[in-house]
């Protein structure tokens, strides 16, 4: 059994980032950027126009001008401005040659084509959208590293980009596991529970920007595991078992994994709930083994398998700190534990306090389902007085 810093240090060392790919902008949302966008242009490349209104020299702005021209957004004509004169002109639109600024439409009085400004506000280069205010040519545009929203992704657009190269997002196989499991809507047997763990972990993917999740079942019986288990490593490059992971007599994931030519990383860490943990790997994809009760095995997939899947399409490089996001909180209430293990609690954290839930016990979701953080304590530590200083990590 090793403890939770050396589970997560192999973890660091046996999760790689999955390989780049290039695809057209419009396939990209959601994406991690895998290289750094330099403009290729001046964003606008031209002085333009923010605004309907009339283009001026600043330094006549008190004097009465005529209307010469007029400039549309997207004219090819290059137009210049004489002294004396303002150019009818519209957003979007090139400021003429010798312009330097626009005055609203709202705030001219127009009589037989001459124009009278009435903005005591104005100033030199009011309304006007600078060449390169977006970006610069050859500047950094967006970095590496940058999770492709919908902004980003319009952002791109507007600088000409129709390609950006991403990390890919892995696919993840599911497989549950165990003789007892009834599908929620349908009636108990005497011995049967509902099977609340797919549904717990595929919201949990979701969030995590997994896209592709494909579900499996096995019963408690070696050879079915062992056989469904090869059928996701076919499809899946992270494959989540829950259950079975234990020492009992009808526990197989770590034999089944064995029969399919995985290598163990680690099985069992010093941490409660989670203990039976179990992380392997074969070739470039990864196997985690979730405890069967559901709150150890969303402890586990938050502490574990969530920061090994940013790692993998590039989000974070650290699984250490590279997760969920981590503060250091004022426990509001006494806690014991025997030493020996790292506890993760279900706990409420506002304005700098946190307050560990009821229903900490592995199989009760009720504390979970109520808490937007979790508490870490370390290994060795018995005693938590209210008043300390104690490491949180923030759910998503």
């Amino acid at each position: 059994m090793i403890s939770v810093h050396k589970a997560k240090s192999f973890l660091q060392e046996n999760i790689n980032t999955l390989p780049v790919q290039q695809v057209p902008l419009a396939m990209a949302a959601g994406y991690i950027l895998a290289k750094d966008v330099y403009a290729q242009t001046d964003i606008p490349a031209f002085e333009q126009s923010s605004m309907d209104g009339y283009a001026i020299r600043f330094d006549e702005h008190n004097q009465t001008l005529v209307i010469s021209g007029e400039m549309q957004a997207g004219t090819a004509i290059q137009y210049t401005l004489m002294p004396g004169q303002a150019a009818r002109i519209f957003t979007g639109a090139p400021l003429p040659r010798g312009a330097d600024t626009v005055v609203m439409q709202e705030k001219v009085e127009i009589t037989a084509g001459v124009l009278t400004i009435q903005d005591a506000q104005l100033t030199k280069g009011m309304n006007v959208r600078n060449k390169g205010a977006e970006v610069k040519n050859s500047a950094l545009a967006i970095s590496k590293g940058c999770r492709l929203t919908p902004a980003a992704i319009g952002f791109l657009a507007g600088i000409g980009e129709t390609e950006v190269e991403i990390y890919g997002v892995p696919p993840v196989g599911v497989i549950i596991t165990g003789k007892e499991l009834q599908q929620p809507g349908k009636e108990l047997a005497f011995g049967q529970v509902y099977e609340s763990n797919s549904a717990a972990l595929t919201a949990a993917l979701q969030q995590a920007q997994i896209t592709k999740i494909k579900l499996y079942a096995a019963d408690d019986q070696l050879d079915e595991l062992s056989d469904v288990l090869a059928e996701a490593l076919k499809n899946n490059e992270v494959v989540l078992l829950t259950g079975g992971v234990s020492v009992g007599d009808y526990d197989f994931v770590v034999k089944a994994a064995e029969h399919n030519g995985i290598t163990q990383i680690f099985h069992k860490v010093k941490q409660k709930p989670g203990k039976p943990l179990y992380f392997g790997r074969k070739e470039n994809k990864a196997i985690f083994g979730l405890p069967g009760n559901p709150s150890s095995v969303l402890s586990c997939f938050y502490q574990y398998v969530f920061p090994a899947l940013q790692k993998m399409y590039g989000l974070k490089d650290e699984i250490e700190t590279g997760g969920l996001q981590t503060r250091e909180a004022i426990l509001t209430d006494n806690y014991k534990k025997a030493a020996g293990l790292t506890h993760f609690l279900k706990a409420h954290f506002e304005n700098g306090n946190v307050t560990p839930l009821n229903a900490q016990e592995s199989f009760r979701m009720s504390s979970f389902a109520q808490a937007n953080c979790m508490i870490e304590l370390d290994e060795e530590g018995t005693e938590f007085s209210a008043g300390t200083k104690v490491k949180i990590y923030l759910l998503p």
